[in-house]
Parts: C-alpha cells; structure tokens; sequence
C-alpha cells in the first residue's frame, strides 16, 4: 500500500501564490509511483483537498477528508510548503506534532526561531555567526528616524521581522523614507527588523541532512538587477542566478561547513536554506535562514540539486522517508 503524502500548501500572507507554486513543483518532483500525493491548502480556516477533480473539506480533528462516496483517506505524511503562517513559525508543526503525522521540516521551536529573524541572527550571533547590526520595532513602536540613521547609517533594509519573499521590504536611503517604509513592512508582520546596508555577493546553500547522510548543496550567486533582491527580482526574471557561485574553492568550503553548522545549530530538519552575503575580506554574514524554500522548477534548492548531479525526486524520497521510518 503506498503511503499517501499531503502537500501542505496555502498560508495567511502575501507568499500564498508562491507556496502554491512551490505546491506544484513538488507534486511534479515526488515519485508517484512510490506515493500518492494530494495537494492540501490551508487558508485561515478553510482546509481543502483536491481529489478527483473535486475540492473536500479537511477534517482537522484527525488531518482527512471523506470523499462524495464515503470514503475515508487519512495521510501518513505532510511536506509544509506553505512559506509564512502558519506553516514557517511553528503552528502547523505543532498540529501534527499532536497528531502524531511525521512532516517534513522543522520542528516547533526551530520554525518560531528561524521565522523570527531578529532573533534568529542573534541566537546565531553567539555561535560567532556574525549578521548585520540591526534594531526590532514593533507595532505602535514610535519611529525615530534619526536615532535609527545614527544607530544604523544610510542605507538601511526595512523588512518584516516574520514574512519572506521581499514582500514588505525596502532599500531606505534618507530619514525621510524610513516611516513609510516601516509602515510596508507592517503591512506583513507586527514586528519590523531595520537593518544595516551590506556592500557584498549575495550567495545562498541548501543542505538537508538524513540518519545516514549530510548533503551540504553547491552555492548560488544572486545577481539583482534591482536595487536588492526584492520581489520582482524574484518572481518576475530581474536576477541573474549562478550556481555553482563565483567564489574560492576556500571561501566555497567555508560557506558549505558553516551552513551545515547553521542546520544543526537551530535543530533542522528536512531541507533548509541559508543566505548570506560576502563582504569585503571575504567575511561570510548571515542574512537570513529559511527551513521552508521555495520549490519551483526553478527556485534556488532544485537549481542547486541539479548542480550537484542529484536526482531531485530521490532528494525528496530522502526527505519523507527519514521521517516514516522513525
């Protein structure tokens, strides 16, 4: 009997069309012939699941649905793709924590932290992990633009303290920019995380690690066309992405060890992504970890699995088997 896997898509902010897609790209990279795979949509309290053509309702006491022939289907498997709330802080994994249903990244505590990224950088900040200097607003917070720009210079990243995909982000170069671009990153999250301009190479390395194996992924270079790699960048073809990234084999080894420190730091699972960016003497500083990357045919892990010779769909068997086999 194969084992019946939910891809857990959907959310409660603006990355809802992104996890959608990444919903899709996994459907296409697990192996059907070992799984059966269903797409599951979270939105608020609307849970569905499409089954022959038809849309059914989540069952949410036991994570199922019953079809129009009164059958019932409970899954053995969620893969969380859903890239903000609930899926990234920690809720949904404490739901199927609850359930006793294996998932596929990282549990509660480490989705809250990583998701929180203020305090993820100084969490990772004691391991010698070094980050931009930055400052936590929260909402209703009042902003002083001067103290900020003594605090921090010019220019300086406004970005919600939890949310992704540059939704709410902004490259601010003047005190005068700073309210409305606090006012955009509140848009996303409660919390606002001002931080200090980076002059470097944006690269970002994926790793996922089993019982039996680490599998630390070749590096890609982010070259925006924009100002930052902000969402049109993105989703919209203004980037260039190089993989693997023009960098030393020495600064290469660096990057790819501190990323698997990175995951065993937090307590990982499953795949995660970590970015950062090279500044001058070839310091390597965090910017930002996700445990949830996007999953497109052409989003940054399947460029960096290709890279690496790897077959994505047995990445993935990798990735639910660890967890079944518990």
């Amino acid at each position: 009997m194969k084992k019946k896997i939910a891809i857990v898509a959907g959310g409660d902010q603006s990355e809802l069309e992104v996890s959608l897609r990444s919903a899709a790209g996994l459907y296409s990279f697990i192996d059907k012939e070992k799984y059966d795979l269903f797409i599951v949509t979270i939105v608020g309290t609307d849970w569905k699941v499409e089954y022959d053509g038809k849309k059914y309702d989540i069952d949410k006491n036991d994570f199922s649905f019953t079809d129009s022939q009164g059958n019932k289907t409970r899954f053995d498997f969620a893969y969380i793709t859903i890239h903000g709330v609930p899926g990234e802080d920690g809720k949904l994994q404490g739901y199927f924590d609850l359930l006793r249903i294996p998932y596929s990244c990282c549990g509660v505590l480490a989705a809250a932290l990583t998701f929180n990224k203020f305090f993820c950088n100084k969490f990772l900040n004691e391991f010698n992990v070094p980050s931009a200097k930055s400052i936590l607003l929260n909402k209703g917070d009042k902003v002083d633009a001067k103290a900020i720009e003594e605090e921090l210079g010019m220019p300086i990243f406004v970005k919600p303290n939890g949310g992704g995909s540059s939704y709410g982000t902004s490259k601010v170069k003047s005190q005068e920019g700073i309210q409305a671009a606090v006012n955009a990153a509140l848009v996303e999250s409660d919390q606002v995380i001002i931080e200090s301009f980076m002059q470097g190479t944006e690269i970002t390395c994926g790793v996922y690690k089993t019982k039996n194996k680490t599998v630390v992924f070749p590096i890609t270079e982010v070259v925006s066309k924009n100002e930052f790699f902000d969402t049109d960048a993105k989703y919209n073809g203004a980037v260039e992405e190089i993989t693997p990234a023009r960098l030393s084999q020495v600064v290469t080894d660096r990057v790819q060890r501190l990323t698997s420190m990175i995951y065993d730091y937090i307590g990982a699972k499953g795949i995660i992504r970590v970015d950062y960016i090279i500044t001058e003497g070839d310091k390597i500083n965090l910017l930002e970890v996700n445990t949830t990357p996007g999953m497109t045919a052409t989003s940054f892990i399947p460029q960096q699995v290709r890279a690496a010779g790897l077959d994505i769909k047995d990445v993935m068997t990798d990735i639910i088997e660890n967890e079944l086999t518990k």
